[in-house]
């Protein structure tokens, strides 16, 4: 009987030590990933320019998370264009993400102004009229935003691969983009990765420098996936904190982060607004060129996209 309590005893030290050493080793790793948020926001040089906006989020009727991705080179300016526009759309029920990219030069009607290109929305009005000329123009509901920096973009590619990030680059390039890359396989760094992006000085303008934007998110997430990019979160976040502007709190940025590299696919399934077929090229005076669409094709591929289908359906 005695054996019997004892053995019971033995159980519950057991039970409690174990229950320690677990407490133990989260008190760690949050010990660490403070730390290390602390270490990554210490290097960056903080960025005092990155303006506050209003954003009038809506959300999606389908429960679905639809975030409003810009890149800026804001240099101090007041008022700037974007590089990058892009729609990311999570799916809480399914971990599935999804990204659009739209076209800067996309002739769009933006409310309150005459028309104008698509990137012109946000230098007249920043996020929130960029976010009112995508809904009227393709009526896309977007709840949140996050605008970041160049700078912020290379300090969190640095932070996150020191030796860079590999990449295949299909040809040289070096004009307007501050770096000279050469062909073939090799490993980038953050500003080098960054004018891999933003390259547009070919025959394929816009719509090449989409789909290298893409392809260099899809690779982001494929190093951050690995082990060694994992630990390095908690300093990737607070490296690119400084850089960052967005509406959302904390809390839903985190469970953003999860939701994308819970996904179900390494690959993230990708459309380009225009889809092919579905637009024409114009001129206007005080505009210059513009891409000019076929908007209920491109509305009904966009939908079709967004609810469901895979790029590859939508452009067949």
């Amino acid at each position: 009987m005695d054996s019997r309590l004892d053995r019971k005893k033995s159980k519950k030290k057991r039970g409690r030590k174990i229950i320690v050493v677990l407490l133990l080793i989260i008190f760690c790793l949050l010990g660490y990933s403070a730390y290390q948020f602390y270490k990554g926001y210490q290097m960056a040089d903080g960025n005092q320019n990155m303006k506050e906006y209003k954003f009038n989020g809506v959300k999606d009727e389908n429960g679905k998370i639809n975030v409003l991705l810009l890149g800026v080179d804001s240099r101090g300016e007041e008022k700037s264009r974007t590089d990058t526009m892009m729609l990311a759309q999570v799916d809480p029920k399914t971990n599935e993400t999804k990204l659009v990219s739209f076209m800067r030069d996309i002739y769009v009607e933006i409310p309150g102004y005459q028309n104008y290109k698509l990137n012109t929305a946000f230098y007249l009005g920043g996020p929130e009229l960029l976010r009112k000329t995508i809904k009227h123009n393709f009526d896309i509901d977007i709840q949140y935003y996050m605008m970041v920096d160049f700078k912020g973009f290379e300090q969190s590619v640095d932070t996150l691969a020191p030796e860079g990030i590999e990449l295949d680059v299909e040809k040289a390039m070096s004009e307007n983009i501050g770096v000279a890359l050469e062909p073939g396989v090799q490993k980038l760094n953050g500003k080098e990765l960054l004018g891999y992006a933003r390259f547009r000085a070919d025959e394929e303008g816009d719509f090449g420098r989409v789909e290298r934007q893409q392809k260099v998110i899809t690779a982001l997430k494929g190093e951050v996936l690995t082990i060694d990019g994992v630990t390095k979160l908690p300093k990737l976040a607070g490296s690119i904190q400084p850089y960052i502007q967005t509406n959302m709190s904390k809390l839903d940025q985190i469970s953003l982060v999860k939701d994308v590299l819970l996904s179900n696919s390494d690959e993230i399934d990708k459309l380009t607004i225009p889809v092919e077929g579905a637009y024409d090229f114009g001129s206007y005076e005080g505009v210059g060129s513009v891409i000019e669409l076929d908007y209920e094709q491109n509305i009904q591929a966009l939908k079709d996209f967004l609810n469901g289908k895979s790029s590859k359906e939508v452009t067949e």
